[in-house]
């Protein structure tokens, strides 16, 4: 059995780590490339980077952050944010990035996973899909969950892995932030449908919601949260601990 992954995403802003409950009321957290050390020196599985307001301010995703962050950790990197083109995916491929996240402009330009994923593989392209209920629907928002862009979130998934994405990233806008747990509805939506492996984000308030994460959505290939992490609710060797106490899989270091 696959072991399940641990992921702290550090969302970036302005050079600094930050975070916000659904997408807004934002507010300072650290330095990005001193909490990366942290969570990998930590057991942290993977990182996820993203530049948070690049798509939103038309901008380039910062590179000089990515370059002494990776140049400091080993683990693998996500990094997403004003990617536009395969040119981004290369440039941050470049500074250091083991996958690359699209959102926004894959939206614009569904031919971007496509032309990513025959260049790169699949296994670089990672599709991330800002979801929130609409009218009974789960409708995908762009531009850091400022924009409804009136998609269907699984139909918009099943395309983006038709056309070469390989993995999924699932961030509720419903529960991001509010820690009462992760989307467990949406997230089975989406594991039903799914022909790659699906990251949940978006909900995490404790330990035992990434146990009722993996138990109830066993098709869930990883969760990823922030806040918990970030200021210190959750360490990561506890909540491995518990996992595999619970008999769920999961990629363990010797902790004191």
């Amino acid at each position: 059995m696959l072991t399940k992954r641990i992921i702290p995403c550090l969302d970036v802003r302005d050079g600094r780590v930050v975070k916000g409950t659904k997408f807004e009321q934002i507010r300072d957290v650290d330095n990005p490339v001193r909490l990366a050390e942290f969570y990998s020196d930590n057991g942290a599985d993977e990182l996820v980077f993203y530049d948070i307001t690049a798509s939103y301010e038309g901008r380039a995703l910062f590179t000089d952050i990515l370059r002494e962050t990776a140049s400091r950790v080993f683990i693998p990197l996500t990094v997403g944010g004003g990617i536009n083109s395969v040119e981004d995916f290369d440039r941050v491929l470049k500074c250091g990035a083991d996958k690359v996240s699209v959102n926004s402009g894959a939206i614009r330009n569904p031919d971007l996973i496509t032309g990513a994923a025959q260049k790169y593989g699949s296994q670089c392209v990672v599709l991330s899909v800002d979801a929130k209920r609409v009218g009974g629907q789960f409708r995908v928002f762009s531009h850091g969950g400022r924009v409804d862009t009136g998609l269907d979130a699984l139909k918009w998934i099943r395309d983006g892995i038709s056309r070469g994405a390989g993995e999924i990233v699932l961030n509720s806008i419903d529960t991001d932030g509010v820690k009462n747990g992760f989307d467990i509805e949406m997230l089975r939506a989406v594991t039903e449908i799914s022909s790659v492996p699906v990251v949940a984000s978006g909900g995490a308030g404790s330990a035992k919601d990434f146990v009722t994460l993996f138990q109830k959505v066993p098709g869930v290939d990883a969760g990823l949260a922030a806040s918990i992490f970030h200021f210190g609710e959750v360490q990561i060797p506890e909540l491995k601990n518990l996992l595999a106490e619970k008999n769920i899989p999961v990629r363990r270091r010797v902790f004191p």
